[in-house]
């Protein structure tokens, strides 16, 4: 008789989903519950719109879902697999050319680009991706080096946004909040969680003790390129203005006309991912005919979690554009056109804090700091510091719609601030805090937030363009901040708690993960 075995790896795989189902829930319930409350008290909407937005809720989920447990069985593991195999060539030129082209690949893939090119209608769409890639790729290549040659990461920052701010003094005041706010579209779900695994690649070849903390950093590099080039494509265009996508809010009779809302977006997104993964998959098919270290079922797995976080997308991208984006524009619109329209911050700085743990990338990011710091720094205290700092951001983007300010005021300060804390907190936690800031600014910001925005500057008779954009910019500032003030306390704690006496004369002393080092008196 043929005894039939349990498949360890169904079971592996079992228990991962029940493990993202939950995590998934977490994240999304809490910005249900609060859309519902608003929808039945303060800001009442049509049923179309909240049965667009349900549904959309219920795509959500079953993207984001699929697509966290996709990018663990493929995108992690091809971004290590190709991070440590170019840097045990040792040959700098093709570890160059490889990071540059991946750079540009990714990036080029990212979906939030074709959106951010729309809004400058000045300058060619084409001209505006391929300048932004070539950015992103620019800056992978120079973050391959920082790891390698091992320079601090706080002085190159410092000094790539010297040159940020020296360009603004050449941009029109219109085109700046565009500028800034590609530098996080960019960092998107496509981005993140192969730059990150490509950080973690690379660090596994050295030995050194700080190749831990030198394995993040890649995000944070990556989003300034975009600015950069964005803003000289602004000094060499001079666009004298900007403009912005009106969104549609639909207007359903009956759930045959919204099933069909849904259906016909449908191929559009298949149709965009598809364009979206192939090159990646393409380029890592390549380069393992060239490199020939993975098995055969190493591979399945791969193309297995590629189809899931192609599905995941597709799914993700299509409740948010066409649930989430009418409700969030139709939801800002109602409340800053109520006669208290100053309740429009707080409620927004609530939904801020529940939103970024919606973010696709900030689950890849999370999960990536608990495991390289060994636990040290976990994952809920990761998704706390960047709740609390994106609830300030969208704060501040809310009073910055009713009055009017320019997001430079707090753009300028803001960034001063976070890099000024750089110099005083452990380099992990200043690489982790960069890294974060690209990484909450994905499309649940430009999906919801920023329609949320828009509609409450229409309310109030403001500028979409300087009052409302801006706000996926300051979702990407914040968390800097508050990241890098963790550090602070942990370095504190770490000063004054984790140092205690043991027995036979022996001390325990912490390092900046959390490890127990045992030394003698």
């Amino acid at each position: 008789m043929k005894i039939i075995r349990p498949d360890p790896d169904l079971h592996l795989n079992l228990s991962k989903l029940k493990e993202k189902w939950n995590e998934t829930l977490k994240a999304v319930f809490p910005i249900l519950a609060i859309v519902m409350l608003l929808c039945f008290t303060i800001a009442p909407i049509s049923p179309s719109i909240l049965m667009t937005f349900l549904i959309g809720a219920v795509l959500l989920i079953a993207g984001m879902l699929l697509f966290s447990f996709g990018v663990e069985l493929s995108m992690t593991r091809m971004g290590e697999r190709v991070g440590t195999s170019i840097t045990k060539t040792k040959k700098p030129f093709w570890m160059a050319l490889i990071c540059f082209v991946m750079g540009l690949i990714i990036t080029v893939s990212e979906p939030d680009l074709q959106v951010l090119a729309r809004q400058v209608p000045s300058i060619p769409d084409i001209v505006i991706i391929l300048a932004v890639a070539a950015g992103v790729g620019i800056f992978l290549v120079t973050a391959l080096f920082r790891m390698l040659f091992g320079i601090a990461l706080p002085h190159m920052l410092l000094f790539f946004y010297i040159a940020v701010f020296v360009l603004t003094l050449f941009v029109p005041r219109d085109f700046l909040a565009v500028a800034f706010d590609s530098g996080g579209v960019t960092t998107g779900p496509m981005t993140v969680p192969f730059i990150m695994s490509l950080g973690i690649g690379i660090s596994a070849v050295r030995s050194d003790k700080h190749a831990a903390d030198d394995s993040f950093g890649l995000v944070s590099l990556c989003s300034v390129g975009p600015i950069l080039a964005v803003l000289i494509l602004g000094m060499i265009y001079h666009p004298d203005r900007t403009e912005s996508v009106s969104e549609v809010i639909p207007v359903i009779d009956n759930t045959v006309d919204l099933w069909k809302l849904f259906v016909s977006q449908f191929p559009a997104y298949m149709k965009e991912m598809a364009l979206s993964l192939f090159p990646i998959a393409l380029f890592f098919g390549i380069f393992q005919l060239f490199s020939r270290d993975l098995k055969k079922n190493e591979l399945i797995r791969i193309a297995v979690g590629l189809c899931y976080a192609y599905t995941g997308l597709v799914l993700f991208l299509t409740g948010v554009n066409v649930g989430f984006m009418p409700a969030g524009n139709y939801l800002g619109q109602t409340i800053a056109a109520l006669p208290y329209a100053w309740i429009i911050i707080p409620i927004g700085m609530v939904i801020g804090y529940f939103i970024v743990l919606a973010e696709p990338a900030v689950f890849v990011l999370t999960k990536q700091v608990e495991e390289m710091t060994s636990g040290a720094i976990t994952a809920k205290a990761m998704g706390l510091g960047l709740s609390a700092g994106v609830s300030f951001s969208v704060g501040i983007a809310m009073l910055r719609v009713l009055t009017g300010i320019s997001v430079m005021w707090f753009i300028v300060p803001g960034y001063a601030l976070a890099l000024i804390l750089s110099f005083f907190v452990p380099k992990l936690f200043t690489a982790i805090a960069f890294d974060s800031g690209g990484v909450a600014s994905g499309p649940m910001t430009a999906t919801f937030l920023l329609p949320f925005a828009m509609g409450a500057c229409r309310a109030t008779g403001g500028d979409v363009i300087t009052d409302a954009f801006g706000v996926v910019a300051m979702v990407a500032m914040t968390p800097l901040i508050t990241i890098q003030i963790m550090g602070l306390v942990f370095r504190f704690k770490e000063s004054s708690l984790h140092k205690r006496e043991i027995p036979d004369k022996q001390y325990a002393v912490y390092d900046s993960f959390g490890d127990m080092e045992i030394i003698e008196l």
